[in-house]
């Protein structure tokens, strides 16, 4: 276990000498434990905001939650949460608890938790108060509710997807009591706020474990998006797949890199599938148009999320375009490169790759190998030494088109396009000589 920064350490000792039993507990101490560095350090207490707040008076202090016994402390090496010793009173709405109640004791703190791995604090002397068997439970790599499964998500429903955001982020298995009351306990979800699903979701998708824990609890994310459940056991009756498309999507979602937009991208590229498939003579399977249409799909989906408009957008450009062909040449990667841009182009190309992942063997092999001479043909564009992927990029700009003696108005614009469809199609080099003489003839042309 890594040492507690100095700047916790300050505020433990400051409330330690002022009679108050406090603890760093939960997440810091389960990442220490393994070996990874906190991301942020929550401490707990038997001082009452009011009195953690006196001790601490020389720092700058917020008052997050009083109501719940907490106080967000601003250091110089980051907020710290420090929260009061409680025990929870009931949950009417699935989330939060109505009231609190401040306990002397941090075994009853520890009790309220979620999660064992997360139901630990670290004393003093530097070992670890375990009373639920969090340790045992990190070491074995399962995540266990602390007390009764139908209890905990029945108190707070988001727990559901905060144990598969571990079981993912963690490479963990769930218990199978815990996973079972997961299962049972998902229609809960409806009552959790959009905002914090997606949230977790997001965490969900983009941990090492994130394709296992989607086809082994497939019932919680249908019912997040409830659109994906027409994948599971959907047989595509096509050569170039082996899975149905749920467990394709899941593969997808593993091979892809581990940021949002591309898990998410894969999580939906494939799920306007059912509704898009019919089946040739031959009893070949089809989807034709499925990128498009499940570009509108993702878009609603998302909005009803709340996902940020920037993440939605992009998600939503990769599906309408993952089941292209890659480009071949360079003339048609200047013209995606001046559609979509050179960020997406590159997240097209990772997708590509990650959809190919789950695919028949001598159809992935195909697929590989135009989908790296694209990435040649990427590469090589960017190579030149004037790259010209939009009308901005050309040598020539509007004064020079007034220079030929164009009124102002709509018609340099015309001129512009003309030149740049042009250096796309590879008719003339975006150099200035080359494209001021094909100005010239355009408008002795007109």
């Amino acid at each position: 276990m890594g040492p507690i920064p100095a700047y916790v350490h300050t505020l433990l000792a400051a409330l330690w000498d002022a009679g108050f039993e406090t603890y760093p507990v939960g997440g810091c101490v389960r990442d220490s434990l393994m070996g990874r560095t906190p991301a942020d350090w929550d401490l707990c207490t038997a001082a009452r905001p009011d009195q953690t707040e006196a001790v601490l008076g020389g720092y700058r202090l917020v008052e997050t939650g009083v109501k719940h016994g907490t106080v967000t402390v601003l250091t110089e090496g980051g907020p710290v949460e420090i929260t009061t010793f409680r025990a929870d009173g009931a949950y009417r709405d699935h989330r939060r608890p109505e009231r609190v109640a401040f306990v002397p004791d941090l075994k009853e703190d520890l009790a309220r938790r979620d999660f064992t791995v997360n139901a630990m604090a670290l004393g003093p002397d530097g070992q670890v108060v375990d009373p639920y068997g969090g340790r045992a439970d990190l070491a074995a790599g399962v995540i266990r509710c602390v007390g009764e499964p139908d209890v905990r998500f029945g108190e707070d429903a988001l727990r559901i997807l905060r144990a598969l955001r571990f079981a993912s982020r963690l490479d963990f298995t769930i218990e199978p009591v815990t996973a079972d009351g997961a299962v049972k306990n998902r229609t809960l979800l409806d009552d959790i706020a959009r905002e914090r699903v997606f949230a977790e979701l997001k965490g969900i998708l983009t941990g090492p474990g994130a394709g296992r824990v989607l086809r082994e609890y497939a019932p919680v994310i249908f019912q997040v998006i409830p659109e994906l459940a027409a994948e599971e056991g959907f047989a595509q009756k096509s050569p170039h797949h082996i899975h149905d498309v749920w467990t394709h999507t899941a593969m997808a979602v593993d091979a892809a890199e581990p940021d949002v937009v591309s898990r998410l991208a894969m999580l939906l590229h494939d799920i306007a599938k059912p509704a898009c498939f019919f089946t040739d003579e031959n009893g070949v399977g089809h989807f034709y148009g499925h990128g498009e249409r499940g570009a509108a799909l993702a878009d609603g989906i998302l909005r009803r999320l709340r996902c940020d408009n920037d993440t939605r957008e992009r998600v939503c450009l990769l599906v309408a375009h993952h089941d292209m062909r890659p480009p071949q040449t360079p003339k048609a990667m200047r013209k995606l490169l001046a559609k979509v841009g050179e960020e997406a182009v590159r997240q097209l190309i990772a997708c590509w790759r990650a959809d190919n992942a789950d695919r028949a063997p001598d159809v992935r092999a195909r697929n590989l190998a135009m989908i790296e001479t694209s990435e040649r043909v990427l590469e090589g564009l960017f190579a030149e030494e004037a790259p010209c992927f939009s009308v901005k990029s050309l040598a020539v700009n509007g004064r020079d088109i007034l220079a030929l003696g164009v009124k102002p108005g709509p018609a340099v614009g015309r001129v512009l396009d003309r030149l740049f469809n042009d250096v796309l199609d590879g008719l003339v080099p975006n150099e200035r000589g080359p494209l001021l003489q094909k100005a010239a003839e355009l408008l002795k042309e007109d």
